[in-house]
């Protein structure tokens, strides 16, 4: 019995990569991910924090919509999370760019939020998370309308701290002390 594998791609390759479409890619352990199409909810949740976070003066220079960041994992990975505020330095950093891709030389994030789809819970509450910690992204929202519930981890000391967030619960922001968001008005729309 001969078993066909899927080549193996490097971080060199995938930077390189061009399929002719518009499509967006995750690179995950030297495979390419398809990031599906977002489900209505997904989408009206993170234009509602996009639209939050640009209430509270957060300049649309630091904020953005499925960027791709590359993380550490076994090898170098990519995620295209939902949402991402950039540090000053970091949108510094990122002027001029012709891909809209956040390198392992270059600072974190300040906050990455991740819209939970459908049978992609384990990705988003494991590996995620262990890569985002990794890189020193100081906080990481994990949204989930299934559960209801919306999880802030907090980087501490290259680990995340984590608390959970439901109904009419205030969300604490350690990065966003102004903030005064509950995980009801979140998950407003699900």
């Amino acid at each position: 019995m001969i078993v066909a594998t899927t080549p193996k791609i490097t971080f060199e390759d995938f930077l390189n990569y061009n399929d002719g479409t518009d499509a967006l890619y995750e690179l995950e352990n030297g495979e390419l991910i398809p990031v599906s199409s977002e489900s209505n909810i997904n989408q009206l949740i993170a234009v509602f924090l996009l639209i939050y976070f640009a209430q509270l003066g957060i300049s649309a220079t630091r904020l953005r919509m499925k960027a791709e960041i590359a993380v550490h994992s076994r090898q170098v990975n990519v995620r295209v999370p939902d949402l991402m505020v950039y540090s000053e330095e970091l949108a510094i950093a990122m002027q001029g760019a012709t891909r809209s891709l956040i390198l392992l030389d270059m600072p974190p994030p300040l906050l990455v939020v991740e819209v939970v789809s459908p049978n992609q819970a384990s990705r988003d509450y494991r590996y995620k998370r262990t890569e985002y910690a990794a890189r020193g992204i100081a906080e990481y929202w994990i949204v989930d309308a299934i559960a209801q519930k919306v999880t802030v981890l907090e980087w501490v000391e290259g680990f995340y701290e984590e608390k959970v967030y439901e109904g009419d619960q205030a969300i604490i922001s350690p990065i966003f002390p102004e903030l005064q968001l509950t995980a009801a008005q979140v998950l407003q729309n699900c």
